[in-house]
């Protein structure tokens, strides 16, 4: 998989932290292998711009998905198909203040941004409540596997001690 992410917002943000819980939710949802991901972060600015271009709404808002290929889940018995994903763009200044008022902090809001622009560009949605219920019970499977901590392996054996000289 080919996941970019860049950030021009201003703002710290987890590159390579962002990059590897897409790759999982891709994974999860049996996207191709080949299949591209562009994530930017932006300040609020960028953000209102392209959400009154795109979506004619006027502000800044959280997370825009744009997909292209219009790509699809994988099913179990078949070849995902290959192509690009799309792009989603980030505002980590909206998601810093949506995740004091969650309870949250700023990395986990973005994390559930991220999981949901994905689950948006594979095409799903929630504008009825049926779609809202499948959307976010899906967003919420996602984060919990992704936050459940690794199994622990096997501790590792003690080196033997030296011999004495």
């Amino acid at each position: 998989m080919s996941i970019e992410v860049l950030n021009e917002s201003g703002h710290e943000l987890d590159v390579t932290g962002l990059a590897k819980l897409s790759r999982f939710v891709m994974d999860q949802m049996r996207v191709h292998p080949l299949a591209e991901l562009c994530i930017k972060a932006v300040d609020e600015d960028t953000i209102a711009q392209l959400n009154e271009q795109w979506m004619e709404k006027e502000g800044p808002t959280d997370v825009l998905a744009f997909p292209m290929d219009e790509l699809r889940p994988g099913l179990v018995n078949e070849e995902p198909e290959e192509g690009v994903l799309g792009d989603l763009m980030l505002c980590p200044a909206i998601a810093e203040r949506q995740g004091a008022e969650a309870g949250h902090g700023t990395g986990a809001e973005i994390e559930l941004l991220t999981v949901h622009g994905i689950l948006h560009l594979l095409g799903y949605d929630h504008a009825e409540p049926e779609e809202h219920a499948e959307m976010f019970g899906l967003q919420d499977q996602l984060l919990a596997a992704w936050r459940e901590p690794a199994p622990e392996s096997a501790p590792e054996a003690e080196p033997a001690p030296a011999p004495e000289s």
